[in-house]
Parts: structure tokens; sequence; C-alpha cells
């Protein structure tokens, strides 16, 4: 899938890859090895996702949208819970018997989050935020995802300015320990 253009572009062409990812771990029999690859694919891109969005969409919200600090902060809980829920699937290998139930929560988590970004929250931003400054956030969001955390850190600061701080650093980390261990690639 091409990626490029304003924010809003970018964050909805990350939705649709995972959920192409969902689909393929849906399609997979239970037990199945491919099913736990998969998974930590969805939780690389997941957390990139979440990390971008957390430096520099949801102060976009705050500033843009009415009651923009009440959204953001839901969105943020929204976060949190899912990447609880990719920690806990971290440690499960596709047989172990809490990986689908904890896959089936966390595609549910997801999937919740993205009906309400893409029905609420992006067709409001587009409204308030010029076009501009969408663009200017797709190329930061672009930018970060680069840089982010590949694993769930849930007892890191959410705020912006600790994602910016931290996040590079973690992401660096959690990529060497990828490459060492294979993680998130298939074939």
């Amino acid at each position: 899938m091409g990626h490029g253009g304003d924010v809003i572009q970018e964050l909805t062409t990350d939705h649709r890859e995972v959920e192409e990812i969902f689909a393929q771990i849906e399609a997979l029999p239970p037990g199945d090895k491919r099913r736990k690859d998969l998974a930590d694919q969805a939780t690389i891109e997941l957390v990139r996702h979440s990390v971008a969005e957390e430096m520099h969409l949801y102060p976009a919200v705050r500033q843009y949208l009415q009651d923009g600090d009440s959204i953001a902060d839901k969105e943020l809980q929204d976060h949190s819970e899912a990447e609880r829920t990719m920690k806990d699937l971290e440690g499960c290998g596709a047989d172990d018997p809490r990986f689908d139930q904890l896959m089936g929560r966390l595609m549910r988590e997801i999937r919740e989050h993205v009906t309400d970004e893409e029905q609420n929250l992006f067709p409001q931003l587009q409204r308030t935020a010029d076009k501009e400054e969408l663009d200017r956030l797709g190329e930061k969001v672009r930018t970060a995802k680069k840089t982010a955390p590949t694993r769930p850190h849930p007892s890191t600061p959410d705020s912006p300015v600790a994602q910016k701080l931290l996040a590079p650093g973690a992401g660096m980390v959690d990529r060497i320990r990828d490459a060492l261990s294979g993680r998130g690639k298939t074939g």
C-alpha cells in the first residue's frame, strides 16, 4: 500500500495494512506458527503507528478540535489498553492457549479504535485544520515511524515530549533486538 499524503491518508493506510495482517491471522488455523509471526508484524506496525500519533496527531487534535483534550485523552487510553494487550501477546506462542484470546481482544480494540478515528476524529480534523497543516503532520508522522519503537512499552509515558525524547532510543534497541531474533520477518 502506498504511503504519503496528508496525516489522514497516511494513518488510514496504516489502518488498512494492519487490517490486512489481521485477516491473514484469521485465515490460518489455531496454533499455526505463522499466526505468531503475523501477530509480531501487526504489533510492530501498531506500535510505530501509535507512537507517531501520540507525538503528532494528538497534539493537533488538542489544538484544532473543540473538546480536543478529552478526545485526545480517550485516544491515548485506547492506545494504553491495546499496548497492554500487545505486551501480554508478546510472551505467547501461537500454540499458547492464551494466544487466540489475546489476539481476539487486540483485534477488537484496534478495530473499534480505527472505526472511531475514521468516522469521528479524522473528519473533524479535516474540517478544522488547513491542508498545509495536514500535509505537514503527514510528513512528521512518516518521519516519526522510521525511528519509533517496534515493541510495546506500556510503562513509557505517552506525552508528546516523552515520546520525542524516549522513542528514538527505544526504537533503536527494539530494531536491534528484532534483527537479532528475526522478529517481524516473514518467509
